[in-house]
């Protein structure tokens, strides 16, 4: 078994906590500060999503496209246009703040206690793979989202390579697992990078993923090392039948504490979460730890 899955996976009186986009719950999301904050709070494994801009920067952002109800322009104000990340350098990526929330919108109801912070910006992957090279966070790893977009499907080679060459670069290859919903996009994972694990993401409820009927079994004749489907999409059943198989199954987005309660006592190997501290809090009553 690969070492970084041996972060993800569950052990006795161990079940592991990942933070969703950092802490998206807490502060806001892809962010250094998140980030930090995760880490500084006792959870080592982060989840969060990368895509390219159009200097060939991988950068941590959850879209393809800026996110108007969290990107502000230099006036301030929440943008109006959703421009591609892939047409704007990455200067051009940092003339925008993504340390606020717009909470007259859903999304931004749906997150009343995430920090405003001014002044943030969306990070490089570089800089949140120097920080965890860092020696005081030798337990970090990190759950790589490579974030697909329809429009530039021909340059799935191209976005790995980029994505690869900051990993090793930063020399954290052992610390990193690469994740997706795109499965062809693992497919070229493995092929440029076989040395490192893949994540295989899935949701029943958008049918354009089309999932084949064995999940886990498809999944495990495809290389991959861990299933992280939606959490509602899953029985305790099917978590122990993928555990057989040898597959670490890490479930998000869990945020409430009677579906995390449930989580647990399906015997998940990992909760994905944007609220970690909420997680730690219940597997701490139960007598659990997190590490």
């Amino acid at each position: 078994m690969p070492n970084q899955i041996d972060a993800f996976k569950k052990r006795t009186g161990v079940i592991r906590i990942v933070g969703h986009r950092g802490a998206r719950g807490v502060f806001p999301e892809n962010t250094m500060l998140g980030f930090e904050y995760a880490l500084a709070s006792g959870v080592p494994l982060l989840e969060f999503d990368v895509v390219l801009t159009a200097d060939d920067i991988p950068v941590i952002t959850h879209n393809p496209t800026l996110h108007k109800q969290t990107f502000r322009d230099q006036t301030g104000q929440f943008i109006s246009k959703e421009l591609p990340i892939r047409s704007l350098s990455f200067a051009d990526l940092g003339r925008y703040e993504v340390g606020k929330i717009d909470g007259t919108t859903a999304y931004g109801a749906a997150f009343p206690d995430q920090a405003q912070v001014a002044g943030l910006r969306v990070p490089a992957l570089a800089e949140l793979c120097a920080l965890v090279k860092h020696p005081r966070h030798h337990a970090a790893h990190l759950l790589l989202e490579l974030k697909s977009d329809p429009r530039l499907i021909d340059m799935r080679a191209h976005f790995v390579a980029q994505v690869l060459r900051v990993i090793r670069d930063h020399e954290v290859v052992g610390q990193t697992v690469l994740h997706s919903f795109d499965w062809e996009i693992l497919a070229e994972c493995k092929a440029q990078a076989p040395d490192i694990p893949t994540s295989f993401l899935s949701i029943a409820s958008e049918p354009e993923f089309n999932l084949p009927d064995d999940l886990p079994a498809h999944i495990k004749a495809a290389g991959g090392a861990l299933w992280c489907p939606h959490f509602r999409d899953i029985t305790a059943e099917d978590v122990a039948y993928a555990q057989t198989m040898g597959l670490g199954v890490v479930v998000w987005t869990v945020n409430t504490i009677p579906d995390i309660d449930r989580m647990i006592d399906f015997g998940v190997d990992a909760i994905c979460s944007d609220y970690p501290g909420r997680v730690q809090r219940r597997l701490s009553d139960r007598g659990l730890l997190w590490e």
